[in-house]
């Protein structure tokens, strides 16, 4: 099953460095039925790409939790077998046991650089605009109006050192 892992650049440093990817609290979002069943109509790759979407603001929740962090949503794009399904969190959460090793990445998709001051505001007011705030609502749609830059996982360390 492929699975949308939300990250931020420090965690792609660390997945450089490590060789695998430690998604927090094993939290990740996938194309589920239950996904499925709440869209009237959409293919699987308009599915799954509303499952990266939600990957994405997942990364903002991330990077407002760093000090100093790039801001810069990302997300790792993952194969793996087995997944736990959480509906009782979000129709596309998943709970993915333990680290996944790099040969399991099969994609990393990463804001670019002109996204940067939208990512930082959205990131700041996140929950905000989950409880309904207009002004938050408006700054995160800002950011995710940028789209996510895909990047083969070989290319991952060549970017992260022109960052």
């Amino acid at each position: 099953m492929r699975v949308y892992l939300p990250a931020t650049v420090a965690m792609l440093r660390d997945l450089v460095e490590q060789g695998e990817f430690t998604p927090v609290g094993g939290t990740g979002f996938a194309l589920t039925p239950a996904l499925r069943e709440s869209y009237a109509t959409g293919d699987t790759e308009e599915l799954e790409y509303s499952a990266m979407l939600d990957a994405a603001r997942a990364s903002l929740r991330l990077i407002a939790g760093e000090d100093k962090g790039v801001p810069r949503r990302a997300v790792v794009a993952v194969d793996v077998d087995e997944v736990k399904l959480r509906p009782d969190l979000d129709f596309s959460v998943v709970k993915v046991t333990g680290s996944v090793p790099l040969k399991k990445i099969a994609a990393i998709h990463l804001d670019t650089s002109d996204a940067e001051d939208a990512v930082r505001e959205a990131a700041e007011v996140v929950d905000a605009a989950d409880m309904g705030d207009p002004d938050a609502e408006f700054a995160l749609g800002e950011a995710e109006d940028h789209e996510l830059a895909w990047y083969a996982p070989q290319e991952l360390p060549f970017l992260l050192e022109l960052m």
